[in-house]
C-alpha cells in the first residue's frame, strides 16, 4: 500500500501541472471504489485547483468551494497523460486539464475519490489522524508522551495512524534499525533519549524515501509512470538471512500483527 513517501512523491509530481489550472471535466467511469465516487464529482468542472496538499496518506486538492480527497488504496496511482489517451480497464477517474488529464488507475479499487465542501480536517477519514511525522509537531517530547502507558510493541505504535500518521511497514522497520531499537520493545519503556533518537531516524528515513521516489512496492509508480527505488537501498526490509550492512550479523524476519518485521538482532536492542 502506498504510504506517506509514495503519496508525497505523487503530490510533488502532480502539483506543478494542476495548481492554478481549471478543471475542464471530471469523469468517473467506475464509481465502485472503496467508497462510491459521489455524483458531486461532476461539479468540479469549471473549478480551479488552488493547491495540492497531503494529510497522512490522503491527497487534498484544494479547489474553489471545497476539497477533493484522493486515497490511492492498495494499488492505485495518479498518472499525468495527454488528453485523449484511451483509458485502460483499471482507469476509473479522470480530471481533464486542457491538454493533460490526471487519471486514477486502481486495479483493486481500494482507493477513494471524494468531495467535501466542509473543512477537510473535519472529514471522518481525516478527523482522527495523528501527528505528521515530518512536521515540527513530532518532537522527542511528543513521541515520549505518545508512548507513555502503552505496552504494545513500538513498531505497532509507529504504524498506528491515530498517533503518528503515514509510517508504513517498510519505514517503521528502517527507522527502528537506524535508531537501534528492537521492534518488539514495549513502547512505554522507551526512554526520552531513545525517543529522541527514533524521531531523528523517522524523519531521516522518510526524507530519504521521498528523495528516492518512494518504494518499489508492487504497483507503485510516480505520476510519470516510473517506479520508486527506496526498497533497493533498504537496511533491513526484505533482507532476511542476509548480513547486516553495519555489523554483519544475519538479519531476521518475524511476524508482528500479521505484518513481516525485519531487524538486526545485534544492532537493535
Amino acid at each position: 500500500m502506498p504510504e506517506l513517501p509514495e503519496v508525497e512523491v505523487t503530490r510533488r509530481g502532480v502539483a506543478p501541472f494542476v495548481t492554478g489550472r481549471v478543471i475542464r471535466a471530471a469523469i468517473a467511469r467506475n464509481r465502485r471504489l472503496r467508497w462510491p465516487v459521489p455524483a458531486s464529482l461532476e461539479t468540479l468542472a469549471g473549478r480551479t485547483v488552488r493547491a495540492v496538499e497531503r494529510r497522512g496518506k490522503y491527497l487534498l486538492f484544494a479547489c474553489d468551494g471545497g476539497h477533493l480527497i484522493v486515497h490511492l488504496g492498495m494499488s492505485g496511482s495518479l498518472r499525468l497523460l495527454p488528453a485523449g489517451t484511451p483509458p485502460g480497464k483499471h482507469d476509473h477517474v479522470d480530471l481533464v486539464f486542457g491538454a493533460r488529464v490526471l487519471r486514477l488507475r486502481d486495479p483493486r479499487r481500494f482507493g477513494a475519490v471524494l468531495w467535501t465542501e466542509a473543512a477537510p480536517e473535519t472529514h471522518p477519514l481525516l478527523a482522527h489522524l495523528g501527528v505528521e511525522p515530518l512536521s515540527r509537531a513530532l518532537t522527542a517530547k511528543r513521541l515520549y508522551e505518545l508512548t507513555r502507558g502503552h505496552r504494545t510493541a513500538i513498531k505497532h505504535l509507529l504504524m498506528d495512524a491515530r498517533r503518528i500518521v503515514g509510517i508504513g511497514n517498510i519505514y517503521a522497520c528502517e527507522s527502528l534499525f537506524l535508531a537501534g531499537i528492537d521492534p518488539r520493545a514495549p513502547a512505554g519503556r522507551l526512554s526520552r533519549a531513545r525517543c529522541a533518537r527514533l524521531v531523528v531516524s523517522i524523519k531521516q528515513i522518510l526524507r530519504k524515501a521521498i528523495r528516492a521516489g518512494g518504494a518499489s512496492l508492487r504497483d507503485f509508480v510516480r505520476s510519470d509512470g516510473e517506479p520508486g527505488h527506496f526498497q533497493l537501498r533498504s537496511w533491513v526490509y526484505g533482507r532476511p538471512g542476509l548480513p547486516c550492512r553495519r555489523c554483519g550479523a544475519a538479519l531476521r524476519r518475524i511476524v508482528q500483527g500479521q505484518r513481516a518485521t525485519f531487524y538486526c538482532p545485534r544492532c537493535q536492542r
